[in-house]
Parts: C-alpha cells; structure tokens; sequence
C-alpha cells in the first residue's frame, strides 16, 4: 500500500537517539505500571517520532544525507498520508492513558510539524528553531512522558521535581541540536534554510556546543549534587568521557579540515556514542533510583 522508500523516510530506529528523555523520566515515576510503560513507550517511539520524521522529510525533500538515511530514497507523495496515519496512531495510543498524555501528543506534533511546513517553517528561524526544537524533544517530552507514565495531566509542567530535570534534557539537546546539522550546510542553502549551525558557521557550531555541552554538564553536576547523589554524578561523569572525547577528537579533525569531516558520518557517530552511554546511565539511574525510591 505504502512504498518502501515512504517507509524508510520514517526513520524508526532513529527513535533510539531520543530514548534517553524517556527512561530518564521513567526514573522520576512515583507509579510504574508495566501497561502505561509499553504504551508511553510505543506512542512516543514507535509512532509519534516515526511521524515527525516523515512529515519533515516529505516537506524537506533532501537529497542529501539525512539524520538515519545516509542515501534517503526520493520522497513520494504517499509518505505525507502515512506520517499522518502514524500520528493519527499515536494520538489513538496516548488516548488509552489519558486525555492529557494524547492532548500533549497532539502539540508536540503540531509543533513538529511547523518545524517544516512552508507556511511557518521554523527550520528558517536560526534561533526560534533551536529553542523549539531543544525544548520539545527534551523537556517537554520529558513532561509528557512523566504525564503518560504516571497518569497525570498538564500539572506536571508546574511541578519543579518533573520540571527541572526535564529543563537538564533540554540544556543538553542545544548542545547537541546543531551539530547535526554540520553537514547540511549545502542542502540548507539550496532551500533557502537558515540553521543555527549554518548561521554559526561549521568551527562557530563547535565552538556553540562546547559551551553549551560544559553548562550542561555543569547542571547535572549541580542536579545530582543537590540530590545527595554522589553516585549518579560519578556515574554520569564516566558515561559523558567517551562523548566528550569523540567530541574533541572530531573538532581537532574539522579544524584541519572542515569539508572532509563535517560530514554525515563523523556526525551520526557522535549520536551513537553520546546516546548509547546515555541510555546505558539513565537505566542504571533509573534501576538506582526506583531502589532509593523504595526505601524512601
């Protein structure tokens, strides 16, 4: 019904790049309930993210190399019908909780899809952009996920023990956010696209993220710390080593030669280690968590 490239446009195993958001707000769920899990789990990673995916793919129609598709196949006209089914689904999911969970789903995809839409496209504000997209896919996903893991509603966007940590995601995706988007500079371009990294320049993006990669640690510092949770700050120290080493080691190359290595490879590399140590700390923190949790 759906041709394989539309499939492809989907990206689903990129969802595991974001998957970081969701277990550590799992960590903070005061109720877990196996059902609630497997249903925040498949909305957000199976089809609301797939969704977002495609729908910006079939408005974008890069040529280049995408985050997940090194060769994206050409965009057909049936992809917008199935990210919206995708949507659809994942609203319909979400709904199985809570009306809240779903009615979150919904903004968070609506905002998702301004991102490329050629009435709003976002993606042409450098700035707007960045703090849309840096706070959506981390604090506000991590709300909504605490929402539907829990059962609550929108009050858990007033709640500072939900709010904060959330914020800590955030602060870390507008470190990340414009590095991948080094290599797109040409695509970018050709549309008309201003990205914050394009703005920056490729050295400005590093240099933007370094900054904002230091502050972010600086905050979970601070986070743990103030928790009395020695344990996770060291822990975190030691999954942010091979990130923060591939890091510098990439920057050291681009500096020598930025049009051969600010490419999509270097950059896809840099998600693969940075989520991998991430979602192998914040299921530790999680499974440490609940502990501490159980005995409080």
């Amino acid at each position: 019904m759906f041709s394989l490239s539309s499939w492809k446009h989907l990206r689903i195993p990129f969802s595991f790049y974001l998957l970081p958001v969701f277990i550590f707000a799992l960590a903070f769920t005061p109720n877990h309930n196996p059902v609630r899990m497997l249903l925040v789990f498949i909305t957000l990673h199976l089809f609301l993210y797939p969704s977002s995916n495609g729908y910006n793919s079939y408005f974008d129609k890069d040529e280049g190399s995408i985050g997940g598709l090194k060769n994206p196949p050409k965009v057909k006209k049936d992809l917008y019908f199935l990210s919206l089914i995708f949507f659809l689904a994942s609203i319909i999911i979400a709904a199985c909780i809570n009306i809240y969970f779903a009615s979150m789903v919904v903004i968070y995809g609506l905002v998702s899809m301004a991102y490329s839409h050629p009435s709003i496209r976002l993606k042409k504000m450098p700035y707007i952009s960045w703090v849309v997209a840096g706070f959506f896919q981390g604090c506000f996903t991590f709300c909504m996920a605490y929402a539907g893991l829990s059962d609550f509603g929108f009050e858990v966007f007033g709640k500072a023990h939900v709010f904060i940590p959330g914020l800590l995601t955030s602060i870390m995706l507008w470190g990340s956010y414009p590095l991948t988007q080094v290599y797109q500079h040409d695509e970018d371009s050709k549309r008309g696209d201003q990205t914050l990294s394009l703005k920056l320049g490729i050295k400005g993006t590093f240099l933007f993220s370094s900054i904002w990669f230091l502050f972010a640690g600086l905050a979970f510092a601070w986070f743990f710390l103030a928790k009395n949770q020695d344990w996770a700050f060291y822990g975190f120290l030691a999954a942010m080593l091979p990130v923060v080493l591939y890091f510098y080691v990439w920057f050291w190359f681009v500096r020598k030669d930025q049009e051969k290595y600010a490419n999509y490879t270097w950059a896809m590399w840099m998600n693969r280690i940075s989520a991998i140590a991430l979602n192998i700390f914040f299921f530790w923190y999680f499974l440490e968590n609940t502990q501490i949790l159980q005995v409080i």
